[in-house]
């Protein structure tokens, strides 16, 4: 039976931007995203920055963690909570009046286990124009959760979630419709 080798790994093929906006951004996003700085005006400035494309209206809480803003794009009047990761090794595009609660996550990037190198896979994520990500939630890389989805507390998206769909569980199973008043 073979087993894992990771001294093999190798993922040269992987190129998340230029080291100097990297390593520029690394510092950045430790003193003003992952800190308690609450400014959200000067964290859209420099999200826009590093080639972030930011609608109008966005909030971003403290202690949250971007790691390539060059990869993301947030619409209008969206929220993004503390202690949120968007770990966006491949494109993360977030709609119009969205959610993303306390402690959620957005991981694009993955391993494909069944290798003996380990070889890293990275995948987009979606989320469409009113979804909720509830806090604690993780949504899988190649997701896409239509428009006003939902995704509850502590579940796990690893299959895309249908519009005006409420999920839960790990994985996130449909339990219910949403309907807005």
């Amino acid at each position: 039976m073979s087993q894992t080798d990771l001294s093999k790994y190798d993922n040269r093929w992987y190129k998340p931007g230029n080291i100097i906006s990297r390593a520029l951004w690394y510092l950045v996003n430790a003193t003003f995203f992952k800190s308690s700085f609450p400014f959200c005006s000067v964290k859209v400035f420099l999200l826009k920055m590093f080639g972030a494309k930011i609608g109008s209206g966005v909030i971003i809480k403290p202690s949250v963690n971007i790691k390539y803003p060059w990869l993301l794009e947030i619409g209008d009047h969206t929220w993004i909570g503390e202690r949120a990761w968007i770990d966006n090794l491949a494109q993360v595009k977030i709609g119009k009046n969205v959610c993303l609660s306390q402690g959620a996550m957005l991981l694009t990037g993955n391993h494909n286990y069944k290798r003996i190198t380990f070889d890293l896979t990275v995948s987009a994520i979606t989320l469409a124009d009113g979804v909720w990500i509830g806090a604690k939630s993780i949504v899988c890389p190649g997701v896409s959760c239509g428009s006003h989805a939902v995704l509850a507390v502590g579940s796990v998206a690893t299959s895309d979630l249908l519009e005006y769909s409420i999920y839960s569980g790990n994985p996130a199973q449909k339990i219910k419709d949403r309907t807005i008043e």
